[in-house]
């Protein structure tokens, strides 16, 4: 029990309060998957790209509402804590599907199917009201981690598309980075959304299990990265900010070469 000095010399016992919930989410280890599917991959998950951003369009409407009621409540409505759940739910298991990570094509349900191999625990709750009023600026750090991870994952998409392709098996540290960056962006998401009061953290795992210990839950719950997982997901950040860079500036110097042009003396 956690001790409070107060005035006099002594100290008043506190009770702790409960402990601040990571978002979870649970991945089958790495193995085979049959190329035919991953030759479409990307092409059969068109459909599920186009309901997901009509259900994206409820999210925004939510959470605008959400936000509101959680300046005075210090909570989301429970309707609307569903549907965001439900919603950042439904984008990680498309997720997973679009970077490799399983071969099982997600279903067409809002609701969590329990026999799909990808889940995601979400336990909405209490939440801090001057944490939900600065909600857009404390994103900011995460978002340009969210946003150079997912940059990066992309510039290597091809190369590791075509390794599953020919070997019909995702690497085991491709596995780790991948699973480490889809998490991370679970976690944004469920930060960005007002679904959780835990700030995005644990990109780089978590500590190998203890010897005889509990068993884990699943091939990321706890999420351990060797050596290789964690340099590759260094390397999806390094490449992302590459990747932004340059095209920064390209846009930037088209401009400028379309300006010029344009106020050359004719």
């Amino acid at each position: 029990m956690a001790q409070t000095p107060v005035p006099g010399g002594w100290t008043m016992p506190v009770e702790p309060g409960p402990p601040e919930f990571l978002p979870i989410l649970d991945l089958p280890a790495p193995g085979r998957q049959r190329r035919l599917t991953v030759l479409f991959r990307w092409l059969l998950l068109v459909p599920q790209l186009i309901v997901l951003w009509v259900l994206s369009v409820g999210a925004v409407v939510a959470v605008v509402i959400g936000w509101f009621a959680a300046l005075f409540t210090a909570q989301l409505p429970g309707p609307i804590a569903r549907y965001l759940v439900h919603y950042v739910g439904y984008d990680s298991r498309v997720m997973a599907s679009a970077t490799l990570l399983v071969d099982r094509y997600p279903p067409f349900s809002l609701r969590p199917r329990p026999d799909y191999p990808v889940q995601v625990e979400l336990r909405p709750g209490r939440l801090n009201r001057a944490a939900v009023f600065f909600r857009l600026v404390l994103l900011i750090p995460a978002a340009v981690i969210n946003s150079l991870l997912g940059s990066g994952w992309f510039v290597l998409a091809f190369f590791l598309w075509l390794w599953v392709l020919v070997t019909g098996r995702l690497p085991r540290p491709v596995f780790e980075a991948t699973a480490a960056f889809v998490r991370y962006r679970m976690r944004f998401g469920a930060y960005a959304l007002l679904v959780t009061s835990a700030y995005p953290k644990g990109l780089f795992g978590e500590e190998p299990p203890v010897p005889g210990g509990e068993l884990p839950a699943s091939a990321s719950r706890p999420l351990v990265l060797g050596t290789w997982g964690k340099v590759l997901l260094v390397a999806f950040l390094v490449l992302g900010l590459a990747a932004d860079l340059t095209n920064e500036y390209v846009n930037t110097d088209g401009h400028t070469s379309s300006d010029t042009t344009n106020t050359a003396p004719r």
